[in-house]
């Protein structure tokens, strides 16, 4: 036992100094996000300390009309965004539930959920108007696995 925990710490220290040896723009998104120690620290919000009395405002979900000004790929990589921002909650409620206590912010997974259907929304729209009908089908084929 004691081996595992040492080796596998071994790997996540050489992960992490693999990390911090990336590109300069990956280090700039890098120094504004926090490093998580553990893969799966990604699932859980930080926690507020409980001194703070004012509660947080979370932003609103992304509306049609914004989305239809962004580029395919920058669509999709607001998609694993929201994905994975839905993942942190849903992890973070079903770990709250277990314990009887009550999820802070449930409005924030309806705006995650909404923001998702738009985007899928958003790119049907773009694969309809493809006049390709080859490129149309990939693009819908595409569309369909998210």
């Amino acid at each position: 036992m004691f081996l595992t925990r040492f080796i596998g710490r071994r790997f996540l220290a050489v992960a992490a100094s693999t990390r911090s040896e990336s590109t300069t723009a990956a280090a700039a998104a890098a120094s504004t996000a926090r490093v998580a120690k553990n893969p799966l620290e990604e699932f859980f919000e930080f926690d507020r300390s409980q001194d703070e009395d004012k509660p947080v405002v979370y932003g609103r979900g992304w509306k049609a009309s914004e989305l239809r000004l962004k580029s395919w790929d920058d669509l999709q990589k607001l998609w694993y965004v929201l994905l994975k921002e839905k993942n942190m909650l849903m992890t973070q409620r079903q770990m709250l539930q277990a314990q009887n206590m009550m999820f802070p912010n449930p409005e924030r997974i309806p705006k995650v959920r909404r923001s998702m259907c738009r985007i899928k929304h958003v790119l049907t729209e773009r694969a309809i108007e493809e006049p390709d009908p080859r490129r149309s089908a990939e693009m819908k084929r595409m569309v369909n696995a998210m």
